[in-house]
């Protein structure tokens, strides 16, 4: 989608890697974006799920200023990108069969179990139950009732 105005709030344009995962680009204007983060009820991480995760890490450093470090997995090698000296997102390809390239974005919670527990009672399918992720936290993702993803993450205790 071509650049356009949220009428004075920013501008804005979508775009696709080269992979087709779809993301949106952002220029503030009198809205700056996202004000709170990592806090509970907030965004805390994206993380894209790819099939070529070493052109999307070129891109993304290449159009986004990111630079990145690069961990050995069990499943794989898990790419973290920085700006401005922070861990801003992950690419990774997926572990599952069939899942699509995609941003996934992951929400803050107090309690991932009860969090899982809860979307479950409205409606959500659990695709990843909560598990301990070493020195990160506990995570879920789940797909809520019109079959988009989302993550959870209760950050570790520091």
């Amino acid at each position: 989608m071509p650049p356009f105005d949220v009428m004075d709030a920013g501008r804005m344009t979508v775009l696709a890697d080269p992979a087709g995962a779809v993301f949106g680009v952002w220029q503030a204007g009198r809205h700056r974006g996202a004000e709170l983060a990592n806090e509970p009820g907030s965004l805390c991480w994206n993380e894209l799920l790819t099939s070529d995760p070493d052109k999307a890490v070129s891109f993304l450093t290449a159009i986004g200023g990111f630079t990145h470090d690069a961990m050995a997995m069990p499943q794989g090698v898990y790419h973290v990108l920085h700006h401005d000296g922070a861990p801003r997102a992950g690419v990774t390809a997926p572990a599952m069969a069939g899942v699509p390239n995609a941003w996934l974005p992951y929400v803050q919670v107090a309690s991932a179990d009860q969090t899982a527990a809860k979307a479950t009672k409205l409606g959500a399918s659990i695709k990843v139950p909560p598990t301990d992720i070493p020195n990160v936290g506990r995570f879920a993702i789940f797909t809520d009732v019109n079959g988009a993803a989302i993550g959870i993450l209760q950050p570790a205790a520091r």
